[in-house]
């Protein structure tokens, strides 16, 4: 299970013998030779949206200013300072590492679509997620769906983890 950027890690980290399926959680799903930074930029970004450009070390980071409405919406202001306070390093060079085997082509994926997302357009998890095979639960929430609906993320993970264990049964 990954939220957001690590739906690229997870797409080649999947690849892995042991890993039996994949659940994005309003997260990046690229193919091969496609990157995060390609489908970010498929879509016009919503106003609310932080990302801001690298700075001179390349390190990514999201505005303190949009931080609450464009990644966190639903959750308290408290939590989402505190977050963008412990917002840690992120290389540009993550959205942009195409990726070599996308692992979904393999084995089955989830996708928790997240219906109010400013950071990744709901538009752009749909498109990803409908050229795949993949089981898609739409939640109502921010980008941090996995906090604000907690319920609804482990309900979807174990239904995941389920459908997972009875089909490698058969």
């Amino acid at each position: 299970m990954t939220c957001s950027w690590g739906g690229a890690a997870i797409t080649e980290a999947g690849n892995h013998p042991k890993v039996a399926a994949l659940v994005y959680v309003a997260a990046f799903h690229p193919e091969q030779g496609e990157s995060a930074l390609q489908w970010l930029q498929s879509a016009p970004p919503a106003p609310e949206n932080g990302v801001l450009p690298p700075d001179d070390k390349g390190i990514v980071y999201y505005d303190k200013a949009k931080y609450h409405a464009g990644f966190c919406a639903d959750i308290s202001k408290e939590e989402a300072d505190f977050m963008c306070a412990s917002q840690g390093a992120f290389y540009a060079k993550g959205f942009v590492t195409p990726i070599t085997h996308a692992a979904w082509n393999d084995k089955p994926a989830y996708g928790l679509v997240a219906t109010e997302d400013k950071s990744i357009a709901p538009e752009i998890q749909h498109n990803m997620y409908k050229r795949s095979n993949t089981k898609v639960t739409e939640i109502k929430g921010s980008h941090v769906i996995f906090m604000s609906q907690p319920e609804a993320v482990a309900k979807a993970i174990i239904e995941a983890s389920v459908n997972s264990l009875v089909a490698s049964e058969n």
